[in-house]
Parts: structure tokens; C-alpha cells; sequence
């Protein structure tokens, strides 16, 4: 640390003033900043002496060459005052690069606290009666409200004498209008705390509700991602909040996004941020033997694709632009290497036990991994993004004409959230493979390729083949085609596709609206 200097704080107190010849004679200073405190003292020492001596004195002469010097010392010492901590007025440092950066440069993880274990909803009640939580609000849909799941939790909550409000109006697959039904309720409510049990339509729900009810100033689409909405950062307190899955697929219950169907632009499009990640996910293996076995198929497939897209993913540093302030660093960042582990681990998972929870709803075992596979990917997901089978899926559900998918039990058009992500897959990977064929053919493995013999040009081929394999072992449909779309489709699904730059910008080789075009044309049939 800097410390004054001896002899200047001899001049300031000394017992004499010292002369021209004396600061003349003073031998070389050791630095800048040791000179600068010195002859300033000397200088201001040698202005008063000039000051007090009568014009008319013999001396004065000398003097004015004594001012001369001292003038040229000051001037001297006023150029180098910036680099003399004692007498600098700013603070200097290094000029700052990051802010000249493109791109960026670091990246975080946020995820919420996960418990995990057979029977763990139990210990809901008890979470909100440590959290000081007085008045509380369950959300969940009409056809879980009747199911052991909601029952759980609400039986934990009376015994610990837990008051609670019950929502049950979630729509499967919510729109805008759905989202502000609930919204409106919790506003009403005032509700210290949230408990969410359902699936990912449940739980976004409820980050929206918990969201807009916390800031209720707020017009809806302040938050909502651009360029459909205002993209506006989260700055107010949420409440506390429980997540409790019951499905095996969206992984909300670790991340801040919330989708929803836009009905006005008929795309989904939806909130991202941080800040309205649960507070704690509770994921309860129980809950996942309840899944008939499409609703089973089709969040498996969306743990799929969450794991792929995040692993082959833009890396973090040649995402832009580089934010200004880390407030602004969006949650989907790109792959990175700590989201590559959760990533490739809940693939190994989905290859391994997918299969077996889709055909034998009793196998406990593979419900259960299937169940932390969502939470895996949703973690690498979360933080890292997804790109192309996502983007290009939300007008696949947003435009669904009369499409109504087996073993949900809803009163509208559907093509589930996983069924659209997973139509796309072959072609979306045959065409991102070029960038990173390394990992495209590390998946492939995974996912049961033989790639001993197998050359790097040919890893998108190769990929979607074996995720042609896989989705036929497990009787998807087969294409776009089979779930109401046409070629005629294909503007319309580039268009809806268009305003998800928020993940597609994230895909590790760019795209035109042409390219765009020929991935859903080529995705019509999968076999």
C-alpha cells in the first residue's frame, strides 16, 4: 500500500524552508510518486519565499530566476499529478476491454434447490410452516386436482395446518389469456407463497402468477421475451415458491422460463428469467407412476431434445452480444461445460430407460431415473438453452388445426409440448451438425450408433437415423403430416417460427428463412 514519504513530511513540518540550490542538490528520486510529494512541498516552499521579498531587494533577481524554476517544477508536477496517488483527484485504471466485447465472455448457473426422494411430497407442509408462510396458493389442472399427487400435498398442508387456496383452472398448454386468469386470481389472493403440482403447463403457470402478482404494476407483456414483448429484466422480490412435478418431461420445475401460447400472433413464446425459478422443486418418483403412456412418451422426448440442443448448443463465448451489466446476461447462454455434464448425463439416462418407462408403466425404477433425467436436462437446459427443435416447434403447437393426441384428456386441439420438439429432430441435427460434428456423433453413440467406422462429414446422417430408430421403437407419429400440416404449412411455421430468436439465434449454425423452409418441409415425414 502507498504510504507518504519521510522527507515530505519532513518539509511540511520542517524546521526550515529549504532553498532552489538545496532542491537542486537533493539526490535522484526512488519513483514518481515519491519525487511528486517532495518537490511539491519544496516548490510550495519556495513560492512563499518568493512572495515575501520586496521587490527592490538586491535579491531580487535571483528570486525571479528562483520563480522561474519553481514555475517549470509546477508545471511539471501538475502534468504528472494524475500518476501521484497523494495528489490525484480521480482514481485511474486500466481501460476496460469487456465492455468493448462482442461477445461474451462468462457465464452462470441458477438453478433452484431439487430434493428428491420416494414419499418427499409429505414434507411440503412443513417447508411453508419453516418459511413463516400463512396464506397459500395451490395451483394444478383439472385432472390432477382428483389425483394421489394434489392429494399429497394437500394433506401435508392440513396436517401442519397450512390455509390454502386451491387453483384449478391451469390450462394443458397455456395461452396468454390463461396465464392472466391466474394472474388475476393470485392478485386477488395476496398470497405469501406458491405450491405448483402438475406438469411444466402448471408450474409456468404459477412462475407467471407468482411473478405478475409480485409487481402488479406491470403491464403483462413488460416481461415477456422479445420481440413479442418488452424482454424487461425481473428487479422486484418474488414469493416463495414449490414445485412438484408429476411428469417426467419440462424440467420446470430447476429453471425461469415460463411458455405460453401467444394467441394473437398464434405463436408460443414466453418469460425467461432467474428470477422466477422455483424456490425449491420437490421431485417425488411416486408422482411419475401415474403417467399413462403418450404423456410418459412425450416428456421423455422433450428431455430429449432439451439434452441434445443445450449439448450442440452456440458455446457461451461466441453468443452476443456481451452484456453491459450481468443482470442483462440472458438465461439461455449457450453450451458451456457445466451444463454439458447434466446435459450428457440425462441423455445417458433417456437412452437407457425411456423405452422401458413408456412400455411398462410399472417399472418403478425407470420412472423414477426418468423423472431426475427431467431435472438433469432441465439444469443444462436451463442455463445453456435450446435451440432449433424448440424454436421451430412452438408455431408447430401454436397452429395445431384438429390434431388431438391420445392420453390427454383436454377439450381443445393438441399436439403435446415433446411430440413437436421431437418431429424436427433428424433434419434440425442433420443441418446443425457441420459446426460440431464431434458431439453430434458422441450422441449418436449414446443413443445405441455404432460410430467405430464412422466418418466426421457423415455425424448429422448418423444422428438422425438413429433418432429415427428410436422414435419408431417407440411408435411416434410419423412427421408433420401425420399431426394436420401440409407443405402449404411451411410459411406460416417459418413465420411462427421467426420470433423465437431467443433460442434460435442459439443454434450453432445460423439460419435463412429458406433453410428454415426445407427443415419443416423435410420434417413432413419422419420414416
Amino acid at each position: 500500500m502507498w504510504r507518504p514519504d519521510p522527507a515530505g513530511e519532513a518539509h511540511r513540518k520542517g524546521k526550515g524552508e529549504s532553498s532552489a540550490n538545496n532542491l537542486q542538490s537533493r539526490p535522484p528520486a526512488p519513483s514518481l510518486s515519491h519525487a511528486c510529494c517532495v518537490q511539491l512541498s519544496c516548490c510550495r516552499s519556495l513560492s512563499r519565499q518568493a512572495l515575501l521579498v520586496p521587490c527592490h531587494h538586491p535579491a531580487a533577481a535571483a528570486m525571479a530566476g528562483g520563480r522561474e524554476r519553481v514555475a517549470h517544477l509546477l508545471r511539471q508536477l501538475q502534468r504528472a499529478a494524475s500518476q501521484c496517488p497523494a495528489h490525484s483527484h480521480t482514481y485511474s485504471q486500466a481501460p476496460e476491454h469487456a465492455a468493448l466485447r462482442r461477445t461474451d465472455y462468462a457465464f452462470e448457473m441458477a438453478v433452484s434447490n431439487i430434493r428428491y426422494g420416494e414419499g418427499v411430497t409429505k414434507e411440503v407442509g412443513m417447508d411453508l410452516q419453516n418459511l413463516g408462510a400463512r396464506k397459500i396458493c395451490v395451483m394444478t389442472d383439472k385432472n390432477l386436482c382428483q389425483l394421489p399427487p394434489v392429494k399429497a400435498v394437500l394433506n401435508s398442508l392440513t396436517k401442519n395446518r397450512i390455509t390454502f387456496q386451491m387453483y384449478d383452472d391451469v390450462r394443458v398448454e397455456p395461452t396468454d389469456q390463461s396465464f392472466m386468469d391466474a394472474i388475476t386470481f393470485a392478485k386477488k389472493g395476496e398470497f405469501d407463497a406458491y405450491v405448483a403440482v402438475g406438469g411444466g403447463s402448471v408450474i409456468d403457470t404459477c412462475k407467471a402468477a407468482n411473478l405478475y402478482s409480485s409487481s402488479p404494476e406491470s403491464d403483462f407483456l413488460d416481461y415477456v421475451n422479445a420481440p413479442i414483448g418488452k424482454g424487461k429484466s425481473v428487479t422486484v422480490p418474488l414469493k416463495p415458491f414449490i414445485a412438484v412435478p408429476t411428469t417426467a418431461g419440462t424440467g420446470s420445475e430447476t429453471t425461469g422460463i415460463a411458455i405460453f401460447d401467444y394467441k394473437e400472433l398464434k405463436v408460443k413464446t414466453g418469460i425467461a428469467s432467474r428470477a422466477i425459478k422455483p424456490t425449491l422443486g420437490m421431485i417425488d418418483p411416486l408422482h411419475t407412476i401415474h403417467m399413462p403412456e403418450r404423456v410418459m412418451a412425450n416428456g421423455g422426448f422433450d428431455v430429449l431434445c432439451h439434452a441434445l440442443e443445450a449439448y450442440t448448443a452456440l458455446p457461451y463465448k461466441m453468443r452476443s452480444p456481451c452484456p453491459s451489466n450481468p443482470i442483462n446476461r440472458p438465461a439461455y447462454q449457450g453450451s458451456n461445460p457445466i451444463s454439458d455434464v447434466w446435459a450428457v448425463h440425462a441423455l445417458r439416462i433417456v437412452a437407457k430407460y425411456l423405452k422401458r418407462a413408456v412400455r411398462m408403466p410399472d417399472d418403478h425404477e425407470a420412472r423414477a431415473n426418468m423423472h431426475l433425467a427431467s431435472a438433469f436436462a432441465g439444469i443444462g437446459f436451463g442455463n445453456a438453452g435450446v435451440h432449433l427443435c424448440h424454436g421451430m416447434s412452438y408455431p408447430i403447437s401454436g397452429l395445431v388445426k384438429s390434431y388431438r393426441a391420445k392420453d390427454y384428456n383436454v377439450d381443445h386441439p393438441l399436439v403435446p409440448h415433446g411430440l413437436s420438439v421431437v418431429l424436427t429432430s433428424p433434419a434440425v441435427f442433420t443441418f446443425t451438425a457441420e459446426m460440431c460434428p464431434e458431439r453430434h456423433l458422441e450422441a449418436a453413440e449414446i443413443l445405441g450408433a455404432d460410430i467405430r467406422t464412422a466418418k466426421i462429414k457423415d455425424a448429422g446422417l448418423i444422428l438422425a437415423d438413429t433418432l429415427r430408430k428410436f422414435l419408431f421403437d417407440l411408435n411416434v407419429d410419423d412427421g408433420l403430416a401425420a399431426v394436420g400440416y401440409s407443405k402449404a404449412d411451411i410459411p406460416a411455421l417459418v413465420k411462427g417460427t421467426l420470433p423465437q430468436e431467443r433460442v434460435t439465434k442459439l443454434s450453432p449454425r445460423p439460419q435463412t428463412e429458406e433453410e428454415l423452409s426445407a427443415l419443416f418441409e423435410a420434417s413432413m415425414k419422419l420414416y
